[in-house]
């Protein structure tokens, strides 16, 4: 009787899945990293651009920084104002004082002066909603620097990023 050699066979099959998860042990570690790279680096970016919306808003409005983040959204108007001003898209202006995007929270922090009432300082934190989306805590406000802190939330007295 002659056996037909049709398929293949279990050792075969698994040598097979083998080999696949020992290339998927060696890319998916890869993968999350770069995927961190990513978040942070849209992190930034972000803090970069609340801080060009910010003066904008500042130099538009003549009312300080906005009092609150959301203000920097889209407006519903044909026209943007102050509470609307178009500056930012809708997912970076979230609400109130708090927006997520690419994996991290940002909070905002505006200071109001008592004798004018105009807001006359912010502070921006974007931290990581977890070790998986990013590994590094940022901070900014009304002068452009951005900071950064690796093991905990940044302020003022971190170091600039890139220097």
């Amino acid at each position: 009787m002659k056996r037909s050699s049709k398929g293949f066979s279990l050792i075969e099959l698994l040598i097979v899945v083998a080999i696949i998860l020992i290339i998927a042990a060696i890319a998916i570690p890869n993968l999350l990293r770069s995927r961190i790279a990513a978040n942070q680096a849209s992190a930034v970016g972000s803090l970069r651009t609340l801080n060009t919306s910010e003066i904008t808003y500042s130099s538009t409005y003549n009312l300080g920084y906005t009092s609150m983040l959301s203000y920097l959204g889209p407006s519903t108007d044909p026209t943007p104002n102050s509470t609307a001003a178009g500056l930012v898209d809708s997912v970076l202006a979230g609400v109130g004082n708090n927006s997520s995007k690419s994996g991290y929270n940002f909070v905002y922090a505006p200071t109001t002066d008592t004798n004018t009432g105009k807001v006359v300082h912010y502070e921006v934190n974007a931290n990581p909603q977890s070790t998986s989306t990013g590994t590094n805590y940022y901070y900014t406000d009304e002068t452009g620097v951005i900071r950064q802190n690796t093991t905990a939330q940044a302020s003022s007295s971190d170091s600039p990023i890139g220097g």
